[in-house]
């Protein structure tokens, strides 16, 4: 029996269960890789050089640890209590402990630190502080002999790379603010093995040509001044710029020569012996065409400004002349005329008014004393006052009585207290009182009397004349 024909749609024998392919997802892939570098690696202690270190507003701090031959991506997580954060710094070589691990969405492996340890200056670092020292004492960066730019530069050199961002960001800020603006370019390398050296020759080479396009005396091709410039990286990517060659290339430079390398944050040596130095290339291209851009603005307003004052001198004039008008017409004698008739009639008017209010005013004051003589009626007065005084009288009379009956009766009781305390009452009580015959002296105390003495005693009827004993 014939087997029956197959369907155009199996593949069996082509793909042999055996050999059918196992496709991942990159999800899956990189789970997996990032599982075996837990379990595999997991905690480790790794020494290097910190570069690129970048604090997030999070509190995270993301960096690379680097050698001479390669590179890690690390991370200290805020709530890692055990690492010192005071230690990661750009360039210090330190000993890192943490876990190796993967971070899923770029596919990057990293190292999770958990503690830090310092171990010292990292060498670009102390290559760049030992470089820096050197040249400053050997007058590199002596501030009397950086040149001025001139303030309407007509053509530049530029010396970067052509396939960057800086020269992008200088081309569009001068496009914007100098279109006008000439530049030469002397294009370059700027990061790795060999960049100072071509960056040095760069400046040279625009030395060179300004040297040469100034032998006509006319100046036709000349240039005002370099910019050395590139984007930010980290201290490896811009070591180039901390060259000795590319120092004393900047330094020996016949023309003026801005630096502008990395972001604000950034300082090289090249920084330090350019005659300036800005944050960023943006920041260089705005310095360079401030004076250009400043006049095209001054004179984009002046037209402005011109009619401005051409108008506000016609307002001026204008003003002084309607207030010489105004003062002509108020000076003017049939305006001063006009004042005193006006005046003449104003005062005819106030003296009929003051002439009639008098009248006015008289007439009201003999009504209001007709009124009050008819309301008073000199009988019903008299009638009235009489009575008046009758009771007035009436009430002194009486006040009179009690005054004088209240005077009798104080009097009687001062009287009752006087002989209460009067001395017949105390003669009354069986006393006497024993006084100096010859001078009334009451005598108090036996001491007082002396023999012979004629003495006088009172009793409560009588008196006793005697004679003291010695």
């Amino acid at each position: 029996m014939p087997k029956p024909a197959k369907s155009q749609w199996e593949f069996g024998e082509l793909f042999p269960p055996e050999q059918v392919r196992q496709v991942l997802s990159v999800t899956e892939l990189t789970w997996q890789i990032k599982r075996l570098l837990e379990q595999q690696v997991g905690e480790v202690w790794v020494t290097g050089e910190i570069t690129n270190l970048r604090l997030q507003s999070s509190g995270h701090i993301y960096f690379t640890l680097k050698d001479a031959d390669a590179q890690l991506s690390c991370v200290l997580f805020r709530g890692e209590a055990q690492a010192d954060r005071s230690l990661l710094q750009d360039g210090r070589k330190v000993t890192l402990r943490g876990e190796v691990t993967l971070y899923e969405p770029r596919g990057q492996y990293q190292l999770r630190v958990t503690k830090v340890e310092l171990q010292g200056i990292g060498a670009l670092q102390a290559a760049f502080e030992k470089l820096k020292e050197k040249l400053k004492a050997e007058g590199l960066f002596a501030p009397e002999r950086k040149r001025p730019l001139p303030r309407y530069p007509q053509r530049i050199g530029l010396v970067t790379s052509p396939t960057g961002a800086a020269i992008r960001d200088v081309l569009h800020v001068v496009e914007r603010r100098n279109p006008s603006l000439e530049i030469i370019l002397a294009p370059c390398r700027v990061q790795g093995a060999g960049a100072a050296e071509e960056i040095a020759g760069a400046i040279q080479l625009l030395n060179e040509f300004n040297a040469a396009q100034s032998v006509g005396g006319d100046q036709p091709m000349a240039l005002d001044l370099i910019l050395v410039t590139r984007g930010g990286g980290s201290l490896e990517d811009l070591w180039a710029f901390n060259e000795e060659v590319l120092a004393r290339a900047i330094f020996t430079s016949a023309l003026p020569v801005v630096s502008a390398v990395g972001h604000e944050i950034d300082f090289t040596i090249s920084d330090f012996v350019a005659d300036l130095r800005a944050a960023t290339p943006s920041a260089a291209a705005e310095i360079i065409t401030e004076g250009i851009f400043s006049s095209c603005q001054f004179i984009s307003e002046a037209s402005r400004r011109i009619r401005q004052l051409a108008q506000q001198h016609t307002d001026d004039k204008r003003y002084v002349l309607t207030q010489a008008t105004q003062r002509l017409t108020r000076v003017h004698p049939r305006r001063r005329l006009n004042d005193w008739l006006q005046r003449f009639d104003d005062a005819v008017a106030s003296l009929l008014r003051c002439v009639r209010q008098g009248a006015r005013r008289h007439r009201l004051a003999w009504q209001n004393l007709s009124d009050r003589l008819a309301r008073v009626r000199p009988a019903a007065l008299l009638g009235q006052r009489r009575e008046v005084f009758g009771q007035v009288e009436r009430r002194l009379h009486e006040q009179v009585r009690r005054q004088l009956e209240a005077s009798r009766n104080a009097l009687s009781a001062l009287e009752g207290h006087l002989r209460l305390l009067g001395p017949e009452q105390v003669l009354a009580r069986g006393y006497s009182i024993t006084t100096d015959a010859a001078t009334g002296k009451v005598l108090r105390e036996a001491r007082e009397v002396k023999a012979g003495q004629r003495l006088r005693t009172r009793l409560k009827a009588g008196e006793v004349f005697s004679r003291a004993e010695p």
